[in-house]
Protein backbone atom coordinates (compact mmCIF):
# COMPACT_ATOMS: atom_id res chain seq x y z
CA UNK A 1 0.00 0.00 0.00
CA UNK A 2 1.16 3.59 -0.96
CA UNK A 3 2.91 5.47 2.08
CA UNK A 4 2.76 8.62 3.26
CA UNK A 5 4.61 10.75 5.80
CA UNK A 6 4.22 14.11 6.96
CA UNK A 7 6.54 15.80 8.63
CA UNK A 8 5.80 18.35 11.16
CA UNK A 9 7.68 20.41 13.69
CA UNK A 10 5.17 21.97 15.84
CA UNK A 11 2.61 20.31 17.32
CA UNK A 12 1.32 22.70 19.69
CA UNK A 13 -2.87 22.78 19.48
CA UNK A 14 -4.09 24.19 16.26
CA UNK A 15 -6.11 24.34 12.98
CA UNK A 16 -2.67 22.90 11.51
CA UNK A 17 -2.54 19.56 13.98
CA UNK A 18 -6.46 19.34 14.07
CA UNK A 19 -6.15 18.83 10.03
CA UNK A 20 -3.42 16.60 10.39
CA UNK A 21 -5.32 14.57 13.17
CA UNK A 22 -7.70 14.25 10.46
CA UNK A 23 -5.56 13.40 7.39
CA UNK A 24 -4.34 9.95 9.82
CA UNK A 25 -7.55 9.20 10.91
CA UNK A 26 -9.98 9.86 7.79
CA UNK A 27 -11.32 6.54 6.34
CA UNK A 28 -11.23 7.38 2.68
CA UNK A 29 -7.81 9.27 3.22
CA UNK A 30 -6.90 5.72 4.89
CA UNK A 31 -8.31 3.99 1.72
CA UNK A 32 -5.92 6.25 -0.61
CA UNK A 33 -2.34 5.59 1.35
CA UNK A 34 -1.28 4.62 4.83
CA UNK A 35 -0.69 8.22 6.60
CA UNK A 36 1.89 8.43 9.05
CA UNK A 37 2.43 11.50 10.96
CA UNK A 38 6.30 12.27 11.82
CA UNK A 39 7.50 14.72 14.59
CA UNK A 40 10.81 15.79 13.37
CA UNK A 41 13.16 18.69 15.11
CA UNK A 42 12.53 22.16 14.12
CA UNK A 43 14.90 22.94 11.00
CA UNK A 44 16.50 19.50 11.01
CA UNK A 45 13.76 17.38 9.02
CA UNK A 46 16.35 14.97 7.60
CA UNK A 47 17.60 13.98 11.00
CA UNK A 48 14.71 11.44 11.09
CA UNK A 49 14.58 8.56 8.75
CA UNK A 50 11.84 8.59 7.04
CA UNK A 51 10.45 5.10 4.95
CA UNK A 52 7.82 6.17 2.75
CA UNK A 53 6.86 6.69 -1.18
CA UNK A 54 5.62 10.19 -0.70
CA UNK A 55 6.46 12.43 1.94
CA UNK A 56 4.65 15.68 2.53
CA UNK A 57 5.98 18.75 4.58
CA UNK A 58 3.78 21.03 6.66
CA UNK A 59 6.51 22.60 8.22
CA UNK A 60 7.54 26.62 8.28
CA UNK A 61 9.76 27.73 6.41
CA UNK A 62 12.42 29.64 6.97
CA UNK A 63 15.87 30.99 6.19
CA UNK A 64 17.48 29.11 9.28
CA UNK A 65 15.43 26.09 8.12
CA UNK A 66 16.61 25.87 4.45
CA UNK A 67 19.35 23.88 5.28
CA UNK A 68 17.78 21.48 6.26
CA UNK A 69 14.81 21.38 3.58
CA UNK A 70 18.08 21.03 1.02
CA UNK A 71 19.40 18.00 3.47
CA UNK A 72 15.78 16.42 3.49
CA UNK A 73 15.54 16.70 -0.42
CA UNK A 74 19.08 15.53 -0.84
CA UNK A 75 18.70 12.31 1.37
CA UNK A 76 15.38 11.43 -0.51
CA UNK A 77 16.38 12.41 -3.95
CA UNK A 78 14.52 9.89 -5.85
CA UNK A 79 11.15 10.46 -3.37
CA UNK A 80 8.19 12.72 -4.26
CA UNK A 81 8.36 15.71 -1.80
CA UNK A 82 5.34 17.68 -1.64
CA UNK A 83 4.33 21.22 0.28
CA UNK A 84 1.47 22.26 2.48
CA UNK A 85 1.68 25.98 3.06
CA UNK A 86 0.27 26.54 6.46
CA UNK A 87 2.22 29.44 7.36
CA UNK A 88 2.68 32.42 4.68
CA UNK A 89 -0.21 34.62 3.02
CA UNK A 90 -0.29 37.89 1.35
CA UNK A 91 -2.04 39.36 4.58
CA UNK A 92 1.36 37.88 6.57
CA UNK A 93 3.54 40.33 4.55
CA UNK A 94 1.79 43.03 5.07
CA UNK A 95 1.86 42.18 8.51
CA UNK A 96 5.39 41.36 9.41
CA UNK A 97 7.29 41.48 6.53
CA UNK A 98 9.77 44.38 5.43
CA UNK A 99 12.78 42.63 3.21
CA UNK A 100 10.43 41.87 0.67
CA UNK A 101 12.39 40.84 -1.82
CA UNK A 102 14.73 39.01 0.30
CA UNK A 103 11.33 36.77 1.75
CA UNK A 104 10.09 36.08 -1.77
CA UNK A 105 13.39 34.54 -3.06
CA UNK A 106 13.40 32.36 0.33
CA UNK A 107 10.10 31.13 -0.79
CA UNK A 108 10.87 30.42 -4.22
CA UNK A 109 14.13 28.71 -3.14
CA UNK A 110 12.46 27.04 -1.18
CA UNK A 111 9.55 25.72 -3.09
CA UNK A 112 11.82 24.80 -5.97
CA UNK A 113 12.86 21.75 -3.53
CA UNK A 114 9.66 20.11 -3.70
CA UNK A 115 7.54 18.67 -6.81
CA UNK A 116 4.57 19.79 -5.97
CA UNK A 117 3.27 23.03 -3.62
CA UNK A 118 -0.17 22.69 -1.95
CA UNK A 119 -2.11 26.70 -1.21
CA UNK A 120 -4.34 26.05 1.72
CA UNK A 121 -7.09 28.30 0.21
CA UNK A 122 -7.74 30.11 -2.92
CA UNK A 123 -6.84 33.44 -2.35
CA UNK A 124 -2.84 32.24 -0.80
CA UNK A 125 -2.98 30.37 -3.65
CA UNK A 126 -3.71 33.24 -6.30
CA UNK A 127 -1.25 35.31 -4.30
CA UNK A 128 1.41 32.65 -4.63
CA UNK A 129 1.30 32.66 -8.39
CA UNK A 130 0.71 36.64 -8.44
CA UNK A 131 4.37 36.98 -6.16
CA UNK A 132 6.04 34.17 -8.72
CA UNK A 133 7.38 32.24 -6.13
CA UNK A 134 6.22 28.94 -7.42
CA UNK A 135 5.58 27.15 -11.34
CA UNK A 136 2.01 27.16 -11.84
CA UNK A 137 2.24 23.69 -12.64
CA UNK A 138 3.80 23.14 -9.56
CA UNK A 139 0.59 24.49 -7.37
CA UNK A 140 -2.15 22.96 -6.31
CA UNK A 141 -5.05 23.90 -3.91
CA UNK A 142 -6.30 21.77 -1.37
CA UNK A 143 -8.16 23.28 1.20
CA UNK A 144 -7.85 21.55 4.90
CA UNK A 145 -10.57 19.98 6.30
CA UNK A 146 -11.38 18.22 9.52
CA UNK A 147 -14.07 16.41 11.12
CA UNK A 148 -17.30 18.48 10.68
CA UNK A 149 -19.72 15.89 12.55
CA UNK A 150 -20.10 17.04 16.53
CA UNK A 151 -19.78 20.46 15.28
CA UNK A 152 -23.06 19.72 13.43
CA UNK A 153 -25.12 17.68 16.20
CA UNK A 154 -24.70 21.05 18.07
CA UNK A 155 -27.98 22.53 18.70
CA UNK A 156 -28.70 25.56 17.11
CA UNK A 157 -29.24 28.61 19.26
CA UNK A 158 -32.90 28.96 19.81
CA UNK A 159 -32.84 33.03 20.40
CA UNK A 160 -31.56 35.92 18.83
CA UNK A 161 -27.48 36.73 18.25
CA UNK A 162 -27.11 38.16 22.02
CA UNK A 163 -23.58 36.37 22.46
CA UNK A 164 -20.56 36.32 20.16
CA UNK A 165 -17.44 33.97 20.26
CA UNK A 166 -13.95 34.74 19.55
CA UNK A 167 -11.48 31.35 18.72
CA UNK A 168 -8.39 31.53 18.23
CA UNK A 169 -4.71 31.54 19.79
CA UNK A 170 -4.40 34.68 21.40
CA UNK A 171 -1.68 37.04 19.34
CA UNK A 172 -1.23 39.48 16.77
CA UNK A 173 -2.58 37.65 14.23
CA UNK A 174 -5.87 37.36 15.42
CA UNK A 175 -6.83 40.84 15.62
CA UNK A 176 -8.45 40.20 19.10
CA UNK A 177 -7.83 43.65 20.34
CA UNK A 178 -9.57 45.02 17.90
CA UNK A 179 -12.86 42.58 18.58
CA UNK A 180 -12.54 43.74 22.27
CA UNK A 181 -12.59 47.34 21.52
CA UNK A 182 -15.36 47.03 18.73
CA UNK A 183 -17.53 45.26 21.34
CA UNK A 184 -17.44 47.71 23.82
CA UNK A 185 -18.49 50.09 21.95
CA UNK A 186 -21.84 48.54 21.64
CA UNK A 187 -24.34 49.71 24.68
CA UNK A 188 -26.61 46.69 24.99
CA UNK A 189 -26.03 45.59 28.45
CA UNK A 190 -27.27 42.48 27.63
CA UNK A 191 -25.01 41.44 24.79
CA UNK A 192 -21.80 39.13 25.60
CA UNK A 193 -18.16 38.62 24.17
CA UNK A 194 -16.90 34.87 25.02
CA UNK A 195 -13.04 35.03 24.06
CA UNK A 196 -11.76 31.12 23.96
CA UNK A 197 -7.72 30.39 23.93
CA UNK A 198 -4.78 31.58 25.36
CA UNK A 199 -1.76 32.89 24.74
CA UNK A 200 0.69 35.83 24.99
CA UNK A 201 -1.96 38.79 24.13
CA UNK A 202 -4.05 37.88 27.11
CA UNK A 203 -2.69 40.55 29.56
CA UNK A 204 -3.20 43.11 26.99
CA UNK A 205 -6.38 41.96 25.71
CA UNK A 206 -8.00 41.80 29.88
CA UNK A 207 -7.00 45.11 30.11
CA UNK A 208 -8.84 46.50 26.72
CA UNK A 209 -11.36 45.17 28.39
CA UNK A 210 -11.08 47.03 31.31
CA UNK A 211 -13.11 44.98 33.88
CA UNK A 212 -16.55 44.88 31.44
CA UNK A 213 -18.33 42.64 32.66
CA UNK A 214 -20.08 41.22 29.15
CA UNK A 215 -16.84 39.94 28.04
CA UNK A 216 -15.10 37.11 29.45
CA UNK A 217 -11.89 34.81 28.92
CA UNK A 218 -12.68 31.33 28.82
CA UNK A 219 -9.16 30.04 28.25
CA UNK A 220 -8.52 26.99 25.74
CA UNK A 221 -10.98 24.82 24.99
CA UNK A 222 -9.78 21.23 24.49
CA UNK A 223 -13.40 20.53 22.66
CA UNK A 224 -13.44 23.08 20.01
CA UNK A 225 -17.74 21.92 19.97
CA UNK A 226 -17.87 23.85 23.17
CA UNK A 227 -16.94 26.65 22.25
CA UNK A 228 -19.42 27.12 19.29
CA UNK A 229 -22.25 25.78 21.83
CA UNK A 230 -21.31 28.45 24.16
CA UNK A 231 -21.86 31.47 21.44
CA UNK A 232 -24.53 32.43 19.00
CA UNK A 233 -21.94 33.80 16.42
CA UNK A 234 -18.32 33.91 15.85
CA UNK A 235 -16.05 36.96 15.11
CA UNK A 236 -12.97 36.47 13.06
CA UNK A 237 -11.03 39.71 12.81
CA UNK A 238 -7.40 37.88 11.82
CA UNK A 239 -4.90 40.03 10.15
CA UNK A 240 -3.44 37.32 8.06
CA UNK A 241 -5.19 33.86 7.65
CA UNK A 242 -4.34 31.38 4.93
CA UNK A 243 -7.27 30.09 5.11
CA UNK A 244 -9.22 29.54 8.86
CA UNK A 245 -10.30 26.58 9.84
CA UNK A 246 -12.53 28.25 12.42
CA UNK A 247 -14.70 29.72 10.32
CA UNK A 248 -15.49 26.02 8.77
CA UNK A 249 -16.25 24.91 11.56
CA UNK A 250 -18.77 27.70 12.60
CA UNK A 251 -20.78 27.15 9.55
CA UNK A 252 -20.98 23.66 10.73
CA UNK A 253 -22.42 24.46 13.87
CA UNK A 254 -24.63 26.71 12.93
CA UNK A 255 -23.33 30.04 13.86
CA UNK A 256 -23.01 33.30 11.45
CA UNK A 257 -19.27 33.92 11.01
CA UNK A 258 -18.21 37.28 10.52
CA UNK A 259 -14.81 37.65 8.55
CA UNK A 260 -11.97 40.11 7.95
CA UNK A 261 -12.06 38.93 4.95
CA UNK A 262 -8.13 38.74 4.33
CA UNK A 263 -6.48 36.01 2.50
CA UNK A 264 -8.19 32.51 3.09
CA UNK A 265 -11.33 33.84 5.38
CA UNK A 266 -12.35 35.18 1.72
CA UNK A 267 -12.69 31.93 0.37
CA UNK A 268 -15.31 31.09 2.96
CA UNK A 269 -17.80 33.62 1.85
CA UNK A 270 -18.79 31.28 -0.75
CA UNK A 271 -19.91 29.15 2.37
CA UNK A 272 -21.93 31.54 4.05
CA UNK A 273 -19.37 33.62 6.04
CA UNK A 274 -19.97 37.61 6.31
CA UNK A 275 -17.47 39.53 4.96
CA UNK A 276 -16.98 43.59 6.96
CA UNK A 277 -17.23 45.92 5.06
CA UNK A 278 -14.23 47.73 6.09
CA UNK A 279 -11.64 47.38 8.52
CA UNK A 280 -10.65 48.81 11.90
CA UNK A 281 -12.68 48.80 15.05
CA UNK A 282 -15.21 51.17 13.86
CA UNK A 283 -16.06 48.98 10.88
CA UNK A 284 -16.02 46.06 12.87
CA UNK A 285 -18.47 47.80 15.69
CA UNK A 286 -21.26 48.23 12.78
CA UNK A 287 -20.80 45.06 11.49
CA UNK A 288 -21.61 43.29 14.72
CA UNK A 289 -24.44 45.67 15.53
CA UNK A 290 -26.20 44.71 12.75
CA UNK A 291 -25.88 41.16 13.49
CA UNK A 292 -27.29 41.81 16.60
CA UNK A 293 -30.87 40.54 17.67
CA UNK A 294 -31.09 38.60 14.44
CA UNK A 295 -31.90 35.10 14.31
CA UNK A 296 -28.58 33.46 13.33
CA UNK A 297 -30.30 31.30 10.69
CA UNK A 298 -31.52 34.19 9.13
CA UNK A 299 -27.71 34.88 8.57
CA UNK A 300 -26.79 31.41 7.11
CA UNK A 301 -27.38 29.99 3.55
CA UNK A 302 -30.06 27.65 2.73
CA UNK A 303 -27.71 24.92 2.09
CA UNK A 304 -24.08 24.88 2.57
CA UNK A 305 -22.71 23.94 -0.81
CA UNK A 306 -21.08 21.02 -1.51
CA UNK A 307 -17.20 20.61 -0.25
CA UNK A 308 -14.84 18.48 -2.83
CA UNK A 309 -13.86 15.19 -1.24
CA UNK A 310 -10.59 15.36 0.57
CA UNK A 311 -9.45 12.21 -0.45
CA UNK A 312 -10.11 12.69 -4.34
CA UNK A 313 -8.34 15.97 -4.18
CA UNK A 314 -4.80 14.28 -2.72
CA UNK A 315 -5.20 11.21 -5.27
CA UNK A 316 -5.72 13.76 -8.15
CA UNK A 317 -2.55 15.15 -7.03
CA UNK A 318 -0.40 12.03 -5.89
CA UNK A 319 -1.53 10.59 -9.09
CA UNK A 320 0.36 13.32 -10.95
CA UNK A 321 3.39 13.39 -8.39
CA UNK A 322 4.13 9.52 -8.85
CA UNK A 323 3.92 9.85 -12.57
CA UNK A 324 6.01 12.18 -12.88
CA UNK A 325 8.49 10.39 -10.48
CA UNK A 326 8.07 7.32 -12.90
CA UNK A 327 8.25 9.34 -16.14
CA UNK A 328 11.72 10.73 -14.81
CA UNK A 329 12.93 7.49 -14.07
CA UNK A 330 12.06 6.07 -17.59
CA UNK A 331 13.96 8.64 -19.20
CA UNK A 332 16.96 8.35 -17.06
CA UNK A 333 16.58 5.05 -17.52
CA UNK A 334 16.60 5.30 -21.35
Amino acid sequence: MLRIAHLVDDTNPGGVTRYLDFLASDPAMAALARQEIVVVPRNRPASVRVAADVIVSHLAISWRGLPGLMALRARHAGTPLIHVEHSYSAGFVAANVTARRRFFTLLRTAYALFDRVVAVSHAQGRWLLARDVVRPEALTVIQPQVDLSRFRAIPRPSGPIRCFGAIGRLDGQKGFELLVQAFRALEDPELMLKVFGDGPERTRLEALAAGDPRIGFEGFAPDPSQAYAACDAVVMPSRWEPYGLVAQEALAAGRPVLVSGVDGLSDHVASGAIPMAGTGVAALTVAMQEMCGKMPAELLPAHQPARPGLADQWGTLLGGVLQDTLSDKVAQAA
